[in-house]
């Protein structure tokens, strides 16, 4: 998760036509170069290339949504929508796409399509259900040097039990600094 020093992902108004809100675009600058999005040159490059090799998605039906379902295809891999309402319109045909009602029962098949890679997790909502389900195993931040003010928190709705991390990877990048934790039980 891309995320500003004061902990949003998206800035304020995100939205269908504004997905990461207003000045929220800012957190991805690290995913551009020459104003186009692709694989940075700088240590992020690694860190994209470490997303790119993940064998499946799972994410809310907000960020979907706003994603516009990545067109049914988030770098080949199988994604695994969390939602409570049935899928409609094209995204109900889309074969790399599957609904699940449970964040356990998502990251389970996740997983399991995922056969040893990483899975890559999309949405705050989501990140938090699976932490709080004990389903993350891990944690990326890429922490942009901007401070929002306002928006979507990464950590907004997490219970008032303590969560302990491990920090295992820190990685400077061009305008960012990736932080690599392991989520311990």
């Amino acid at each position: 998760m891309s995320m500003s020093l004061d902990g949003f992902i998206a800035g304020p108004d995100d939205g269908p036509d504004n997905g990461l809100g207003v000045g929220g675009g800012r957190l991805h600058d690290w995913l551009t170069e020459g104003g186009k999005l692709g694989r940075p040159s700088s240590a992020s490059g690694e860190v994209f290339d470490e997303l790119m090799a993940t064998g499946a998605v799972v994410t809310g039906r907000r960020t979907f949504d706003l994603a516009r379902g990545w067109d049914g295809d988030h770098h080949g891999v199988p994604i695994f929508v969390l939602t409570r309402h049935d899928p409609d319109g094209d995204t109900a045909r889309w074969p790399l796409v599957t609904y699940v009602d449970d964040v356990a029962t998502a990251m389970s098949e996740a997983k399991k399509a995922a056969g040893g890679e990483n899975v890559l997790v999309h949405g705050a909502g989501v990140a938090q259900l699976a932490l709080a389900a004990g389903v993350l195993d891990e944690l990326e931040i890429h922490l942009v040097p901007v401070l929002l003010g306002q928006g979507r928190r990464l950590f907004d709705n997490l219970s008032p039990e303590h969560i302990e991390l491990e920090r295992t990877r820190v990685l400077e990048g061009d305008g960012v600094t990736h932080l690599h934790y392991r989520v311990l039980r």
